[in-house]
């Protein structure tokens, strides 16, 4: 679940849809992970570094530090009012946080959340917005992430079964895509696993349309890695993470955002950073972007766990 979407449950339905076993649905399919004899985060981050050395590479290459941002939805349970909020944020900041992406504003303004970010030297360069019902919508939409200094806006989650909604969501995407870009932002378009499931009939699936359709001028797109690895595990292919190296290269658009979020080998679930069978390490090298979110939908002990522990992973995986 990504602010408040149900992406499993998207995924199971359209499984579902297509007569998959339910044995196969989601959780089931992990067994099939771990059969597959992929590494862990952790042992995936030594092996590439001593494969980068062995290439004659000198130094391998690690993820900036100032390029490491959070989905603050991941601290969702922790955040609770203005007081908790006040608190969850004081502790990224001493974690080395200095970007967030933003789910919702937590009973300020765009201006008073901005001045607090700020005390604590942090910046929310990204927020998940859906997409606007009204032409006033979205120029509150925009207007709020241009005064809190944001370079990207993006849209969480859409699904549907039929073909036309996502035809008429990327032609509305786009439109709100010039209207961003007017006001110096970058609009985007976040992933979870239905969009490659789902069959809007013969075979053509959500994001083939999307793809197909989103203008790569103005719309980009913020690739959450978890979802795309449980995505190619549901669709039975033999390597995930090249399943989703072949997503990241093979898209039109821009991959400009990553949603760094690790896979449980054993259950499927969402897992902190370097303890699942995701090889980050791997899709990294395949693939720079301009910011690696730390995301984890539920967290294996405490959301500010997660948090400390995404940071602490990314900031010493070479690759």
């Amino acid at each position: 679940m990504c602010f408040g979407y149900d992406g499993e449950a998207a995924l199971r339905r359209s499984l579902v849809e297509k007569g998959a076993p339910r044995r196969h649905v989601l959780r089931g399919a992990a067994a099939g992970v771990a059969a597959l004899g992929l590494t862990s985060g952790l042992a995936s981050e030594a092996g590439a570094a001593t494969v980068a050395q062995g290439r004659g590479r000198s130094r391998p290459r690690s993820v900036p530090h100032d390029k490491i941002s959070i989905q603050l939805y991941t601290l969702r349970a922790a955040l609770g009012g203005q007081p908790g909020f006040d608190v969850v944020l004081q502790r990224l900041a001493q974690y080395g946080y200095e970007k967030v992406e933003l789910a919702g504003y937590y009973g300020r303004t765009a201006t008073e959340l901005r001045r607090f970010l700020r005390g604590l030297g942090i910046r929310a360069t990204s927020s998940h917005d859906g997409i606007s019902t009204t032409p006033a919508a979205l120029s509150t939409k925009l207007e709020n992430a241009a005064i809190l200094g944001q370079q990207y806006v993006v849209v969480p989650y859409l699904n549907s079964a039929v073909r036309a909604d996502w035809e008429q969501w990327a032609d509305q995407m786009n439109a709100e895509a010039r209207q961003a870009k007017r006001w110096g932002l970058r609009y985007g378009y976040h992933n979870h696993a239905h969009e490659f499931t789902t069959d809007l009939g013969g075979g053509v699936t959500p994001w083939e349309i999307l793809t197909e359709r989103l203008d790569p001028r103005l719309v980009h797109l913020e690739v959450d890695l978890y979802w795309v690895f449980t995505a190619g595990v549901n669709l039975g292919v033999a390597d995930p993470d090249r399943f989703a190296i072949d997503v990241v290269r093979r898209a039109p658009q821009r991959v400009r955002q990553f949603h760094v979020k690790d896979r449980d080998g054993a259950t499927g679930d969402m897992a902190d950073l370097g303890t699942g069978v995701v090889d980050f390490a791997r899709i990294f090298r395949s693939h720079t972007v301009e910011e690696y979110i730390v995301e984890n939908d539920t967290p294996d002990v405490s959301p500010l766990t997660s948090a400390a522990v995404g940071h602490l992973y990314l900031d010493h995986l070479d690759y």
